[in-house]
């Protein structure tokens, strides 16, 4: 009876651990989903689609060290950015970290090519996201120009 017992609690949380882990990586699709979406919209400039990929509270620390704070503030001014540096953006996710079941950092490489002043960017960046409504959206944005050019 034990046995059988502790047979059915295995299966259960074999079960439960493969949910999770599939409820995970979809989780990280949609994430990387939201962060190449969050470039996407800044290329074509539509404002409408870049702000509902935002919490209302959302935040961005610019490399030159201001901070745009809510979405309108980081919508306009990503989307002035990209219209006065032209360019192409790449964010390359080199890492994510679900600090609870809705709430994750995503860490990686930030680049800006082909800008109108004729210089490539090699960035950082890091990005709270948090689940509202059963989306990720981005409540925080960290970019930063590495002090190793290397990076």
């Amino acid at each position: 009876m034990r046995a059988l017992a502790a047979a059915a609690l295995v299966g259960v949380l074999a079960a439960a651990a493969f949910a999770q882990n599939a409820n995970r990586a979809a989780d990280e699709a949609a994430i990387r989903g939201v962060i190449q979406a969050f470039l996407d919209t800044r290329e074509a400039n539509d404002a409408a689609a870049l702000g509902a990929l935002l919490t209302a509270d959302v935040d961005q620390q610019q490399t030159s060290g201001n901070t745009r704070r809510g979405r309108e503030a980081v919508v306009s001014g990503s989307l002035a950015t990209q219209q006065s540096t032209g360019g192409k953006r790449t964010i390359t996710v080199d890492s994510l970290r679900f600090l609870s079941a809705d709430v994750a950092i995503a860490d990686g490489r930030y680049d800006s090519v082909g800008r109108s002043d004729g210089t490539d960017q090699r960035m950082l960046t890091s990005m709270v996201l948090r689940r509202e409504s059963g989306a990720w959206k981005i409540a925080a944005i960290r970019n930063m120009l590495p002090s190793n050019p290397q990076r």
